[in-house]
């Protein structure tokens, strides 16, 4: 990352690898994959540093997911283990385990959602479970997303593009709860902090809010004018009241205050193309990066609310259009992302 100036992306690597020689570990880590990357995750496990999962994106059936960790010997990303996947992963998440007292798990969300386990070494990865909540028919409505809670890990959530958000009890390999959340398909979901409270994000163009405790109804807390589709919502885990989220298309990021429904506190505008992942920092309540089509990872300080933001504080551009991106919880000062058939773990 750097200042926001206008450079190569070649040019901003090269200066980075140049003063990063003088330290042990690079600002820059790539690793080469066969295939499009798509989604990823850090593992939080104190054992594991550096350990990311990322999947394919192949339009078709066959699709792999790949565990990749930083080998400190040869100072390099490599491939720790494969395993096949069908149909693209729309999202993959490690177990929320710093204390790593629990099972090493993935999770991963497509046609249904499934478990797996993680062999001690990292060398192997064998499904666990697969959870179908519609066991009535061969079909299945495809789950756009999920998010894992951090305080109870049994509970996951996922969204549906048949309207509904399901939560899982993962120790009883069961939903314990599923509920029509949207008009239209629900793209996103998140926990607040806690385990009660999550929001979902939708195509009718609303960011809704739940409680567990209430189920019989649900706060809207944005809405976009013109029903524009919302795609993703991230959840400030550091400060609960804030949630970022991004329209279909779009080159914004809306920041909301739930204390204040349907009104922005603020909006980024610095991308020159949609934007397609956003992330909260882990260690701050004020940090977020967004990373968008332009091939741009943007981190935006937002310490200064209300008062207009209206440059990042740092910037990073990549070869190419940027799928996602995900920040370290374990190593908060180091950002993943995504693009062509590339992930890149930077130096914040």
């Amino acid at each position: 990352f750097s200042l926001p100036v206008a450079m190569e992306p070649g040019a901003i690597q090269a200066n980075r690898e140049e003063d990063a020689q003088e330290s042990k570990m690079k600002e820059i880590y790539t690793y080469e994959a066969p295939w499009d990357t798509y989604a990823l995750d850090w593992s939080s496990r104190r054992d594991c540093p550096f350990r990311l999962v990322a999947s394919s994106f192949n339009q078709e059936y066959s699709n792999k997911v790949e565990l990749i960790q930083l080998n400190e010997e040869k100072n390099a990303l490599e491939k720790k283990a494969s395993f096949d996947h069908p149909y693209p992963a729309t999202k993959v998440m490690f177990l929320p385990d710093m204390q790593t007292c629990g099972p090493d798990l993935v999770a991963t969300t497509g046609d249904y959602l499934r478990l797996w386990n993680i062999s001690n070494e990292s060398t192997t990865v064998t499904m666990k479970v697969c959870l179908n909540n519609n066991k009535k028919t061969d079909f299945c409505a495809p789950l756009t997303s999920f998010d894992w809670n951090v305080e109870d890990p049994r509970l996951i959530a996922t969204s549906s593009i048949d309207t509904t958000c399901s939560i899982w009890d993962i120790s009883a390999e069961k939903a314990t709860t599923q509920l029509i959340a949207h008009d239209k398909e629900v793209y996103d979901i998140a926990f607040a902090k806690g385990t009660d409270i999550f929001a979902s994000a939708g195509a009718d163009g609303s960011v809704r809010l739940f409680d567990l405790r209430s189920l019989d109804h649900s706060t809207i807390i944005y809405e976009t004018a013109d029903f524009t589709p919302v795609l993703r919502l991230c959840w400030n885990k550091q400060d609960p009241n804030y949630i970022a989220t991004i329209l279909v298309d779009s080159q914004r990021v809306i920041i909301m205050d739930v204390r204040v429904p349907s009104v922005p506190v603020v909006t980024l505008q610095n991308h020159f193309a949609a934007v397609n992942s956003i992330q909260w920092a882990p260690h701050s309540s004020c940090h977020i990066c967004s990373a968008a089509d332009d091939s741009q990872a943007l981190i935006w300080d937002l310490s200064a609310l209300p008062m207009p933001i209206e440059d990042p504080i740092l910037a990073y551009t990549a070869e190419a259009p940027i799928n996602t991106l995900q920040w370290s919880s374990l190593q908060p000062d180091w950002i993943a992302i995504s693009y062509a058939k590339k992930v890149q773990i930077l130096r914040v």
